[in-house]
């Protein structure tokens, strides 16, 4: 078996690359085999690598590959959430031309790849819902650990937190904060999986604090497995970007505070500047006061970090 390690540009790590179609059968049941790899990737200095992308032309016509993502945990994998950052760095290693459309069997959207002059790309979330349905609790606000939070739910769901509830307040204090915030955040995820049925120790929902601090930038510092993300994961840019079109929730108000112009009230396009500790991310959510149509991240960029590495895989033949 081979695999390419391919970086996309803000995600916390590298992502290794598999070939679908040329993965044994029942290869993802059979966790056994994911562990060798993992302690493969340990024993050669690449333990890093947290994230597997499995990536193989659609058996749909209207798609051009079909992604499927494996995310690993301290104690195992978690094969339920999707991760934008390991999309892109999938489709950018195929060096395709071109528009590429991704069906993500994970979480069943519709992902399209666009590339952009100077080698960046757009990643565009293809999914039309009602706005009132990307609340999962049906609340635009909540208390969560006696905290402000909205939760999102808009291809993996986030806990967005108010950074002035956890004492932040500049954009210095947000991207400077510590073990003591990290915690404090920590448990408001495993707080809000419970309220979502989901399971404490897993990797969703994931949890973001957000600020405004300056006209015309929001501010948004998240957590990942097992820390700080260094910037904020695609899906949450996505996720975020969703959010603000919401009445109600505390993205909506906080893109309300950094945006002084007047939208129409039938169809309009929000664009927005997000600030993580890394650096700027443009996102851009179109939507109807009903209907949220589709959410894009601008100017992602991923490069080849290895190609065709050999893997462990063990191939078990039975009668």
């Amino acid at each position: 078996m081979i695999g390419d390690v391919v970086q996309a540009e803000g995600a916390p790590g590298p992502t290794l690359v598999l070939q679908r179609d040329r993965l044994p059968a029942g290869a993802l049941a059979a966790c056994s085999e994911l562990t060798v790899v993992r302690r493969w990737l340990d024993r050669t200095g690449r333990g890093h690598i947290r994230k597997f992308a499995l990536l193989g032309a659609s058996s749909d016509p209207s798609y051009d590959l079909d992604y499927r993502f494996v995310q690993c945990l301290p104690d195992g994998f978690d094969f339920r959430t999707g991760c934008g950052h390991s999309l892109l760095a999938a489709v950018a290693g195929t060096g395709r031309p071109g528009e590429v459309r991704v069906r993500a069997v994970t979480t069943g959207d519709t992902v399209v790849c666009v590339p952009e002059p100077h080698g960046t790309y757009s990643v565009r979330l293809e999914r039309v819902a009602r706005l009132a349905d990307l609340l999962p609790t049906g609340r635009p606000i909540e208390r969560v650990c006696g905290l402000s939070a909205s939760i999102v739910h808009y291809g993996n769901p986030y806990v967005f937190v108010a950074a002035r509830d956890l004492g932040l307040d500049s954009e210095h204090m947000l991207f400077a904060a510590g073990p003591a915030v990290l915690e404090r955040l920590t448990s408001v995820r495993v707080a809000a999986a419970r309220l979502l049925g989901m399971p404490p120790r897993g990797a969703l929902p994931k949890v973001a604090a957000v600020g405004s601090y300056r006209p015309g930038r929001v501010s948004v510092r998240a957590v990942t497995v097992p820390g700080w993300h260094p910037a904020l994961a695609l899906t949450g840019s996505v996720c975020l970007a969703a959010g603000t079109v919401v009445p109600g929730t505390l993205p909506s108000r906080l893109a309300n505070e950094s945006d002084s112009t007047s939208e129409p009230r039938s169809r309009h396009v929000r664009s927005l500047c997000l600030h993580t500790p890394s650096g700027p991310v443009r996102v851009s959510a179109e939507a109807t006061t009903q209907r949220l149509l589709h959410v894009a991240v601008h100017g992602k960029r991923a490069r080849v970090l290895e190609r065709a590495v050999r893997l462990p895989w063990r191939i078990r033949v039975t009668a």
